[in-house]
């Protein structure tokens, strides 16, 4: 669940760790962008886009949203755990301050200073240099794949990330889906550049809660269940202008 598709990372994770799942994605088109909500607002409509997906009976719930994870992960699980495990999305800053080299966290400009982050911060990166980058608009962007707007959100956060850095934590789902433009923007001379995001491993840890093993080479396709602020429907064409979206058109049965 999301606000939008910033949850086509973590599904197309999931879908490739088990081919075979049904999967159900759920987001709140009538009341996104969640952002410039109040952390009530935010509570409110995630807890409602949760509660259309668990009316599904899924075996676990991901939160595909950074900011739905500081706002409404406690209430969301008080909801419906502990018979649907419900798994949230947390910036990857302990794994890339595990080498200590200096890294910088990509995220909105509400989580970027915010106390959740500076926590998180003062957590995991204790003495290693991090420079946090307010990436405007860039998720608008992404969400509606607009490319002009995307290229422009991107160098203006480039700008503002030292030359050194070699690490980059994306802090906020969209950003995934333009990884490899932001590499490009970052390292133009294509030097080494680490992202950590969050995709990979809240799709991992689904399966764990779930208890259900990863089998990449399944041969079952499972099918897609999309839900638009609760109501059915079909996957957004503007999912399509990603890898992500296109790997769950090509392998699933929307319906």
């Amino acid at each position: 669940m999301d606000s939008g598709i910033g949850l086509l990372a973590a599904t197309a994770a999931v879908r490739r760790l088990r081919p075979d799942a049904d999967l159900v994605i759920s987001s709140d088109p009538d009341g996104m962008p969640w952002g410039p909500r109040t952390p009530d607002g935010i509570r409110e409509r995630a807890l409602a886009v949760a509660t259309a997906a668990a009316a599904e009976a899924p075996d676990a719930l991901i939160i595909a949203c950074n900011t739905a994870s500081v706002h409404a992960l406690p209430a969301i699980r008080a909801a419906l755990e502990p018979g649907i495990p419900v798994i949230g999305t947390v910036p990857a800053i302990k794994p890339a301050a595990v080498g200590g080299e200096p890294f910088a966290i990509w995220a909105t400009p509400a989580t970027t200073g915010s106390p959740y982050q500076r926590g998180l911060i003062n957590e995991f990166a204790d003495g290693v240099p991090v420079t946090e980058v307010p990436c405007h608009g860039l998720a608008e962007a992404v969400e509606h794949a607009d490319e002009a707007a995307i290229d422009a959100a991107i160098a203006a956060a480039a700008a503002l990330t030292p030359n050194g850095v070699r690490t980059v934590v994306l802090g906020c789902t969209h950003y995934e889906l333009v990884a490899e433009r932001i590499r490009t923007a970052l390292r133009p001379d294509g030097g080494p550049l680490t992202f950590f995001g969050s995709a990979q491993a809240v799709a991992a840890q689904a399966l764990r809660r779930a208890g259900i093993a990863p089998a990449p080479d399944a041969a079952r396709v499972g099918a897609l269940t999309v839900l638009l602020s609760g109501r059915q429907g079909a996957l957004p064409d503007v999912a399509l202008a990603y890898a992500e979206g296109r790997l769950l058109k090509a392998v699933t049965i929307a319906h």
